[in-house]
């Protein structure tokens, strides 16, 4: 957890704050299906049209794994859908989570042990539909998978 009143981290402070990584692939869902089309402040407006996450298996070790390097590839339906590089983000993977730590420090919010972080998209965003699988491959070490269904009334 980030210490109290701290606002700034170096990339190494950042990663001293992260007990584990595992693979996983970011599930973005909005009721509004033309969210995309309509651009990134429709897609900030609607909260980052993030609806959750499927984590995948833990990465060990991944101080040392060198994992920001694997190449990821994002299957629909057994079909490529993109592809891309954890490291290919402004500082990589813990450069995502430091600019976390610092814009929640600088908001007042404070975020718990425990809580799950995302990168982002390392493969890009793409539209799937209900009934479809998704497969996340990172390098040739993990793969995650799932399976869309259309969201209902609870």
């Amino acid at each position: 957890m980030p210490p109290a009143g701290r606002t700034r981290f170096g990339l190494d402070d950042a990663a001293a704050l992260i007990d584990a990584v595992h693979v996983g692939i970011e599930i973005a869902s909005s009721p509004l299906g033309t969210i995309n089309e309509l651009g990134p402040i429709a897609v900030i407006s609607d909260f980052g049209n993030n609806n959750g996450l499927v984590v995948g298996p833990e990465i060990p070790a991944w101080r040392a794994s060198g994992f920001e390097a694997w190449e990821v590839t994002t299957r629909i339906d057994g079909r490529e859908a993109g592809r891309g590089r954890a490291g290919a983000f402004p500082d990589g993977a813990i450069g995502a989570a430091r600019f976390l730590f610092e814009l929640m420090a600088e908001r007042g919010i404070a975020l718990q042990p425990g809580q799950w972080i995302s990168s982002g998209a390392v493969t890009g965003v793409h539209p799937v539909r209900a009934g479809q699988k998704v497969e996340a491959r990172f390098s040739e070490r993990f793969s995650v998978a799932c399976r869309l269904v259309a969201a209902e009334p609870e």
